[in-house]
């Protein structure tokens, strides 16, 4: 079954990788490519999958092999995630369609073909979560030993590794969904609670020392410190008698004040603020330090300001229908054109690889229909159930619940715990409603719907 899986899921991703090849790209796709072909290496964006991009470009000469290479992964996954269900009381009947549809349904199955780092996360979170069926499955059943095996453990760590090297904030995530397990598995809580500690320390390790010795350029203040800044434009708009005079000649120095009450008004997007031609970045990251501590002074007088805009920028993580269009608050899901100015971004035109960074379908007929597909999918009335990551993981935490109530095993709702961690930290600190943060639980609500069945047969 996990075989037909994999296989029946890799014809769909193959299509999609066919009709978008070499794969669907971003802006950010085009900034991996500038970065490591002209050794600009940042961490702003995750060094390893730089490395693969890298890897990549100088092995095959182009991009279409990591795509590739990322449908094969979550076929895999996608396969084991049925094997592990299958644990808990999901015969392959009931998971291997819902597996299927996650391929072919435009939302997910052409975001694996994306070159962003969102896409390896996105299949490590459901690794952990494949493993975390399984191990919770054998404590279901009443044969958990406090033992976890060794494909077991290789797997868990790939994927809290993964978690943790593919998107600079995702340790918190793998920490809480390590939690969850070590709360539901008696006898293996110190190898978990090690396994999740080494992850997070190795991930540290090389942000802060690792990297910086082999020459990669950390961010800059003002692009680590943004979201304070969009936090400060947010509560200066809407009560600007918290600031002092003071405050508003340190404000006014990084840009005029109409700037940052006019930023202010959308607190659904940061952008709006960090990236206005008005903001002088250059002296931002000089008063980055006296602007941290007006934000702390805020959070302490005024937390509703502060809380309320983050609440607000972390709309995607949280509700289930999109915000104002005006404010640039529906669902950020990104087109299947590449511009030929690639966003934009001027440094690259020059580069030998350009022509690298251009939709080449392998089939036009193939492109047509799967551009018509993410089209027809992207219905605003729908938008809450094709698009919304939020509504995903209500439905995973009410399957989760009904299935360990039905099953009466409290410890299987730690199969929420990936859901969870990722909606608690894009709640914590979040730029804008991009469908790609909120992905992961996606993926692992609509593999949820297979234990509909399971509960039905557990009451009989």
């Amino acid at each position: 079954m996990p075989l037909a899986v994999f296989l029946s899921c890799q014809a769909c991703y193959l299509l999609w990788w066919a009709a978008f090849y070499p794969g669907l790209m971003s802006v950010d796709s085009v900034a991996y490519t500038w970065q490591v072909t002209t050794g600009h290496w940042r961490s702003d964006h995750s060094v390893l999958y730089n490395a693969l991009v890298w890897l990549t470009l100088n092995i095959t000469g182009d991009l279409s092999a990591l795509t590739l290479l990322q449908t094969i992964a979550m076929s895999a996954v996608l396969g084991l995630t049925c094997a592990s269900l299958r644990t808990l009381g999901v015969r392959g009947r009931w998971s291997a369609p819902v597996a299927v549809v996650c391929a072919a349904a435009p939302p997910l199955g052409s975001f694996v073909v994306f070159v962003w780092k969102d896409v390896p996360f996105t299949i490590c979170a459901v690794l952990v979560f494949a493993v975390s069926a399984q191990l919770l499955g054998r404590r279901l059943h009443g044969t958990w030993n406090g033992r976890v095996h060794g494909s077991e453990l290789l797997l868990l760590c790939t994927g809290l590794l993964g978690v943790d090297l593919f998107r600079n904030n995702g340790f918190p995530m793998s920490v809480i969904a390590s939690l969850a397990l070590l709360l539901a598995l008696p006898g293996a809580r110190r190898l978990i609670a090690g396994l999740a500690a080494s992850a997070t320390a190795l991930t540290l390790l090389l942000m802060l020392v690792v990297y910086p010795a082999a020459g990669v350029e950390q961010p800059s203040k003002s692009f680590v410190y943004n979201l304070h800044y969009a936090d400060l434009a947010v509560a200066y708009a809407q009560a600007p008698g918290l600031f002092t005079p003071a405050d508003l000649r340190l404000m006014a120095r990084v840009a005029p004040l109409s700037t940052w009450r006019g930023a202010g008004t959308n607190c659904y997007v940061s952008d709006v603020l960090y990236y206005n031609p008005s903001l002088n970045r250059t002296v931002a990251d000089r008063l980055s330090e006296p602007l941290v501590r007006l934000w702390w002074r805020v959070l302490r007088t005024a937390p509703e300001q502060i809380f309320g805009a983050r609440l607000c920028r972390a709309h995607i993580a949280w509700a289930v229908f999109p915000g104002p269009r005006d404010k640039s608050a529906r669902t950020w899901t990104y087109g299947t054109s590449i511009p030929a100015d690639l966003w934009g971004f001027r440094p690259i035109q020059d580069s030998p690889y350009r022509p690298v960074l251009k939709a080449r379908p392998l089939s036009q007929a193939l492109n047509h229909a799967a551009t018509f597909g993410r089209s027809a999918f992207r219905v605003p009335q729908l938008e809450w159930l094709f698009w919304r990551g939020a509504t995903w993981c209500y439905a995973t935490y009410a399957l989760v619940a009904l299935l360990a109530r039905a099953r009466r095993c409290r410890p299987l709702l730690a199969l929420t715990g990936v859901t969870l961690g990722v909606q608690l930290t894009v709640l914590a600190a979040n730029p804008a409603p991009c469908f790609r943060y909120m992905a992961a639980p996606m993926f692992i609500g609509v593999l949820c719907l297979s234990l509909i069945p399971a509960l039905r047969a557990s009451t009989r």
